[in-house]
């Protein structure tokens, strides 16, 4: 198992070596330029959210597609990924993170708008669509859409559910002492309740918990920073030398220095992806079942997810890590794991610090469950069709019990490489097709057209395929 290890350990460095660096932030920012920086738009994407399109063709509320989102990427990567990659990478990796997201509302933006342009509908009449029919329809090159599909439908059993239920248990046995098996039953109950209802069950969940344990989770975060806030200002210059690593770059040290930065980029640029998913392709699976009048409108709803996720909940959480180490430095912090940061930051709220962190991380990680399960069994859909979606929440509700009771430290590893894996052929889709997404934005923003609806009618996936 050892050897196993090492192994997976090797082949995660090549992933997220510095091509795949170069080829998501090179994406992020190219988008961002081709796009007339959407970012501007975040205001309109906020106000959109909570606008209802009822009368639209699709499955789900434009909130409920973006809680569904918001509820697979707000999870343990905004807690203890965050604080893994500042044990990992130094303080440093906080600002790629957080650029990560910034930049990424971009292409999270550019790949939700072609995942509902070229969306399609079921053999029940339902909406399916994401990176693989973009590819498919887009770009007539269905083989890749396969090789997407196929990833996605393998990581959700580890990033969206093995990982997430080894989480919850985990901190359930620290807290309280309860049984990593019984805490498996009841994950494994909860999530088969909810997911045999589809998206329609999952959406309904999502709206009401993700927005409730979001602000509680913001809430603790707020009250660890007025505690640490003499230490703010000093946190946020460490994390902006640490990132470029300025202290070291002089003399003979210049190519420690660019080490240094290069660690602190591939771990802020991968715990970034592994949060907010912008350029996974996974978000635009959900995004392309929204009431939504046209593809833009949808867009620019789901970019608010990165923002969200990335822009606010991570950056809150690594500035409240870091303001706390150097609030303590007391603390023996060497050789910690990123959950174990997190920890100490929070023990600082008196009584209750403890609650909010082990409230947070249930239920960031269970939300995740529930929202990887939908782009887990929609990936496998388009390979195999409909009969495959009932054995697909069965095994997945399986792993997340197996994920309690045995030991992942691997997983974490397979599941950023899977991750990795997945931006390739998303990322394919998203460039390729910039020209569509450039006149589409442009069709529907010069002018504020926004309110103008597409009447282009859905294919079937029966017609999309034999086109």
């Amino acid at each position: 198992m050892e050897k196993f290890g090492q192994i997976v350990d090797m082949v995660n460095g090549w992933v997220w070596g510095p091509w795949l660096l170069v080829l998501l932030v090179g994406t992020h920012i190219f988008m961002t330029i081709r796009t007339g920086f959407i970012q501007r738009k975040l205001g309109l994407g906020i106000k959109l959210s909570v606008a209802n399109d009822k009368s639209s063709t699709g499955d789900v509320s434009q909130f409920g597609a973006l809680t569904t989102a918001l509820s697979s990427t707000i999870g343990t990567g905004n807690i203890i990924g965050v604080g893994t990659a500042i044990a990992a990478g130094g303080p440093g990796a906080l600002l790629w993170m957080w650029l990560t997201g910034v930049f990424g509302i971009a292409t999270k933006y550019s790949e939700s708008l072609i995942a509902v342009k070229y969306r399609v509908k079921d053999d029940k009449g339902e909406m399916i669509g994401g990176a693989m029919f973009a590819l498919e329809r887009g770009l007539k090159m269905k083989w890749l859409g396969a090789v997407f599909a196929f990833l996605t439908a393998a990581a959700a059993f580890g990033i969206g559910s093995g990982v997430q239920s080894n989480a919850v248990a985990t901190r359930l046995f620290d807290t309280f002492g309860l049984a990593h098996w019984i805490s498996g039953i009841i994950i494994a109950v909860l999530t088969a309740l909810v997911i045999i209802g589809g998206l329609k069950w999952i959406a309904r969940v999502s709206e009401a918990l993700v927005p409730f344990m979001s602000v509680i989770y913001v809430i603790g975060c707020i009250i660890i920073l007025v505690i640490n806030h003499s230490f703010l200002i000093p946190a946020i210059k460490l994390v902006c030398a640490n990132a470029f690593n300025f202290r070291s770059a002089g003399g003979g040290l210049l190519g420690f220095a660019a080490v240094k930065m290069m660690t602190a980029a591939r771990y802020g640029i991968a715990r970034g992806l592994f949060s907010n998913e912008s350029g996974m392709g996974s978000a635009p699976i959900v995004a392309a079942a929204a009431q939504t009048k046209n593809p833009v409108r949808q867009a620019l709803v789901s970019s608010t997810g990165t923002f969200w996720d990335t822009v606010v909940i991570c950056l809150m959480t690594g500035l409240v890590i870091i303001s706390s180490v150097l609030a303590h430095p007391e603390l023996h912090i060497e050789g910690l794991k990123g959950d174990a940061l997190t920890r100490i930051a929070f023990s600082q709220i008196p009584a209750i610090g403890n609650f909010i962190l082990t409230f947070g991380l249930i239920t960031f990680a269970f939300s995740t469950i529930l929202g990887w399960s939908y782009y887990g069994e929609k990936g496998l859909e388009y390979l195999l069709g409909i009969k495959s979606i009932i054995p697909y929440r069965f095994v997945y509700v399986a792993i997340a019990f197996l994920g309690t009771v045995l030991s992942l430290d691997i997983v974490w590893n397979i599941a950023d490489t899977l991750n990795g894996l997945m931006t390739i052929p998303n990322l394919i889709a998203v460039l390729l097709l910039s020209g569509v997404i450039v006149a589409e934005t442009k069709k529907y923003l010069t002018g504020n057209h926004i309110g103008d609806s597409d009447d282009t009618p859905v294919p079937s996936r029966h017609e999309s395929t034999h086109k």
